[in-house]
């Protein structure tokens, strides 16, 4: 297997990730576009890490704005194997208060305005999204956390919306009434583009509100999810830093296939393939074209 290389993606409050060793900057094109920021390289310890920003420098992206397919290319071009997403989101059930760490393992996408996949017109392919988190991974994640001392609970179906709005009172009772855990703005597409570029991918979701279903509690507003999301911020960094500090130097096979995603996934006969797809392919699909 290849070296492990970490990627991590920070979401909303965290724009940098403190404790890289060998730090340094580096701008990778893409034939998909401008990816958020540029990367943050370095190590802790012995594990090479990719840090990059989701909504950029000082939040400049919204979550519709995002370019998910550049920010998995770039990442991928960087040799990353393992990428770890932090996201802020909200919770549908009363034992997630805001402040709950959740390593969610279901998505169910409410996107409408996204470009969800690498693939397309002249080149077709189909990739499972049954278990869309590397279990292995996030078992990492979970080992961490305790080692930390950071309660995390374990599995959870979380929805992610278009946005920039926050819910309705109606579409956050829906969400919860159809078992949703939890709610947020940029999981998807991440996460199909992700598995589409044979990464094993996980994420931290925090969560900062009630959303708007909660009787008790008033209508999400920046200023309160900004709040928690300060006290969650130091709890994704020191977790980060010990999954780093015991992470493998050989990446791990994924048990749900993550790794070899692509392998049959193509279905276009490879006269019939668009050469210039295939050229913006050639980083997250190389292994198979």
């Amino acid at each position: 297997m290849a070296q492990a290389v970490l990627g991590i993606i920070g979401g909303s409050g965290i724009y940098d990730l403190p404790g890289l060793q060998d730090k340094r900057e580096e701008k990778i094109t893409s034939g998909w576009g401008a990816p958020s920021a540029a990367l943050k390289r370095g190590r802790i310890g012995d594990t090479q890490l990719v840090f990059l920003p989701r909504h950029g420098e000082g939040h400049r992206l919204s979550p519709s704005d995002i370019n998910y397919r550049a920010n998995i290319d770039v990442l991928k071009q960087a040799g990353v194997t393992d990428l770890i997403s932090l996201s802020a989101c909200g919770s549908f059930r009363e034992h997630l208060p805001p402040g709950s760490i959740v390593l969610v393992d279901q998505f169910i996408d409410r996107t409408v305005k996204r470009e969800s996949s690498f693939f397309g017109a002249g080149c077709v392919a189909h990739v499972s999204m049954a278990h869309p988190v590397g279990p292995r991974l996030s078992e990492r994640v979970a080992q961490a956390a305790t080692k930390e001392g950071i309660a995390v609970h374990r599995g959870g179906t979380y929805v992610c919306m278009e946005g920039p709005q926050f819910s309705s009172q109606a579409e956050s009772l829906m969400y919860r009434a159809m078992g949703c855990d939890v709610i947020g703005m940029t999981a998807m597409p991440e996460a199909k583009l992700a598995r589409e570029a044979e990464m094993t991918y996980a994420i931290v979701a925090m969560v900062t509100d009630f959303d708007c279903w909660h009787p008790d509690h008033d209508a999400v507003d920046v200023a309160s999810v900004i709040a928690v999301m300060h006290d969650n911020v130091d709890k994704a960094r020191r977790i980060v830093a010990r999954l780093a500090a015991d992470f493998p130097k050989e990446r791990e096979e994924c048990p749900v296939g993550s790794h070899k995603a692509l392998d049959h996934a193509i279905m276009t006969a490879a006269a019939q393939r668009d050469p210039v797809l295939l050229e913006k392919l050639r980083h997250v699909a190389g292994r198979v074209l």
